[in-house]
């Protein structure tokens, strides 16, 4: 095996780190002596909003007679792969309700029906 001599580090030196440079001063707000600091509204407390576009959903699905995709289209400003994406995502997923489909000469409608839907295994 051959020396070839003494080897040059190929690594950088590293600079000093001027940490007081760096940092800035922030203050901290404190409460006021006194207060009471103020409780965030629970989800509990809220009321359901009746002008919301899942609100608008859930009426017309609760009809009888049920309601077709193009109808909820329309009240809601939605495509149609948006508006059943909410039927399948929220209704039938996240509020659980019976999501039914029937089709029909006019186009498939959907309805909500009185039983919860049965839950997944």
């Amino acid at each position: 095996m051959r020396n070839a001599g003494p080897r040059h580090s190929s690594r950088k030196t590293a600079k000093p780190n001027n940490a007081a440079a760096q940092t800035t001063t922030h203050k901290t707000v404190k409460p006021k002596r006194g207060t009471q600091p103020r409780p965030h509204p629970s989800p509990a407390k809220q009321t359901e909003r009746t002008e919301t576009k899942q609100a608008r959903i859930l009426a017309m699905l609760r009809a009888p007679s049920g309601v077709t995709i193009d109808a909820l289209m329309h009240a809601t400003g939605w495509q149609q792969h948006s508006v059943r994406g909410f039927l399948a995502g929220v209704v039938r997923k996240k509020l659980g309700f019976n999501l039914v489909s029937a089709a029909t000469e006019g186009g498939r409608l959907y309805r909500i029906t009185d039983r919860t839907a049965p839950a997944a295994v």
